[in-house]
């Protein structure tokens, strides 16, 4: 087993656990109920980790999850002058659906 990154909250561990589970990597999540430590032990070892079973797939599961990580946001601006950032589908100004 081989640590990969330790991750800001369980909520964000597990979607990561998920990417590379789909995309074949045999990945598991270490510290899950640890967070309720949290003030009796050190605040950064209680952070949820990511954990890869095989080791020498270390290089493509780090790169996996580098790109997932640092995906461009898309941003469109609207008919109402509102630049909206984002996943947003609609103009949280005005309404109006993202053009095609």
């Amino acid at each position: 087993m081989l640590k990969l990154v330790q991750a800001p909250n369980i909520a964000i561990a597990t979607l990561w656990v998920d990417v590379l589970r789909q995309a074949g990597f045999d990945a598991s999540m270490q510290r899950y109920y640890l967070g309720a430590g949290a003030g009796d032990l050190p605040p950064d070892q209680c952070l949820p980790e990511v954990w890869l079973m095989d080791a020498a797939q270390e290089a493509e599961a780090r790169s996996l999850l580098h790109a997932f990580r640092h995906l461009p946001q898309r941003r469109w601006v609207c008919v109402c002058g509102e630049l909206v950032e984002g996943g947003f589908e609609q103009c949280w100004n005005c309404g109006v659906a993202r053009p095609a």
